[in-house]
């Protein structure tokens, strides 16, 4: 077996036991069109195993940007998918790397995300929220698909960078540590 499909395995059953958010809590807001797109799109979608790639990638309606508008509980259920159609190349728009390392690298973990609404929360304070839900088992085949994405994925520095400092501050100490 080689090492994709030891990742691909590590990440199927790190998040095998994970349940579906009910359809009421898919989105991570009301505000605005592409949360109740998510919404739209997301309900009864499930297994998450079952999702065409070609869905993921343009979820919601076109716009692929489902990742960014998840509850979090939404996020944990189909970030596998995401992870697997990553990992085969089959994602054009949506960006699983993004969503892990954002608010866990220096240039965006201490900035306000926004202050008039959120005060002083950084993305920092809203990534390691987000992922506190995440067991140490999931947390090792994020770590697992962030090291291989960063050593066969075709990423520009800055997404090298990303990834170094989000598994150094982040993901291998909940994996690992």
């Amino acid at each position: 077996m080689s090492a994709l499909d030891d990742i691909k395995t590590q990440i199927r059953a790190a998040f095998a036991k994970v349940e579906a958010p009910p359809h009421w809590c898919l989105s991570g807001g009301k505000e605005g069109e592409e949360p109740l797109a998510v919404d739209r799109d997301f309900k009864d979608k499930v297994p998450w195993e079952s999702l065409d790639v070609a869905f993921l990638d343009q979820a919601p309606e076109g716009w692929g940007t489902a990742l960014s508008f998840f509850s979090d509980e939404a996020f944990h259920y189909y970030l596998p998918a995401y992870l697997l159609a990553d990992l085969d190349e089959s994602l054009q728009q949506a960006d699983p790397i993004f969503h892990l390392t954002h608010g866990l690298e220096k240039t965006s973990a201490d900035k306000p995300i926004n202050p008039r609404r959120y005060g002083q929360r950084s993305w920092r304070d809203h990534a390691h929220f987000k992922f506190a839900m995440f067991s140490r088992e999931e947390c090792a085949a994020i770590a697992a698909f962030l090291q291989y994405r960063r050593e066969h994925g075709d990423l520009t520095p800055i997404q090298t960078s990303a990834i170094d400092e989000a598994l150094a501050s982040y993901w291998l100490k909940r994996a690992f540590g």
